[in-house]
């Protein structure tokens, strides 16, 4: 798939999901520019500062999402990508999970997802081009116990996804969503082998995925191949929500 020429943005693109579609852009001739929140060596170690550019943002700030696309206009003149990838986890039982757990991610998954999208789409309309990606979670689809705040975060993406893509249509913007499963991260890592093993027997594929291969997803939803995709949520989840 050619990327030649394109600008992506890339939110929570130090590690995991975000990093591999990073890459991926990247390697196909895109200039990537991601955000990153707090790790910075990771950042540098993917940044090249050239056509990959890191930014530390919190995409739960506004003034700060807005500055930052600000920034990505004025240095490469488009954003012809965007890619909403940044999140977190604050796992916890409804009966015990607090006001800032909630808050949080919410702040981080959803709002940010609007506070980074906003400043992106004025650009899109103008340009009469673009394509939108927003990573949601299986967890968003069928809910998870434990993950009230993240599965309700997810549900809001997907609701943003179909509300966004019919108003961006007439643009020539496409707007979906990528549902992953269970994916080799570092959110995945912390999961006590108990868990992981419980969880796997869910997978009819019998396996947790690599980054590579929603990176690979990834690509062909932002491509000029899924010119005619709009407003969906692909699934790569090795069958776990059939």
């Amino acid at each position: 798939m050619d990327f030649q020429n394109k600008v992506a943005i890339v939110t929570g693109g130090s590690r995991g999901i975000g990093r591999a579609i990073v890459e991926a852009l990247a390697r196909e001739g895109a200039k990537v520019a991601f955000t990153y929140a707090q790790n910075k060596v990771l950042a540098d170690q993917l940044a090249n500062g050239d056509t990959i550019l890191g930014f530390q943002t919190d995409v739960a700030d506004f003034n700060q999402a807005k500055e930052f696309v600000k920034q990505i206009k004025e240095k490469w003149g488009a954003v012809d990508i965007l890619v909403n990838n940044a999140g977190i986890t604050r796992d916890k039982l409804a009966a015990l999970m607090s006001e800032k757990d909630w808050d949080d991610v919410i702040d981080t998954n959803l709002k940010g997802v609007f506070n980074i999208t906003k400043p992106v789409i004025g650009l899109m309309i103008r340009q009469k081009r673009g394509a939108i990606l927003n990573i949601t979670s299986i967890s968003g689809i069928v809910g998870m116990p434990g993950q009230l705040n993240y599965s309700s975060s997810k549900a809001g993406v997907i609701g943003f996804t179909k509300a966004l893509a019919k108003e961006l249509a007439k643009a020539h913007v496409t707007v979906n969503a990528l549902a992953p499963g269970f994916v080799e991260t570092d959110m995945t890592a912390v999961l006590n082998e108990e868990y992981k093993t419980k969880a796997l027997e869910q997978v009819p594929l019998g396996r947790f995925a690599k980054p590579s291969e929603m990176a690979e997803v990834a690509l062909f939803l932002l491509s000029d191949k899924a010119s005619y995709i709009t407003g969906q949520v692909i699934q790569a989840d090795g069958g776990l929500a059939i």
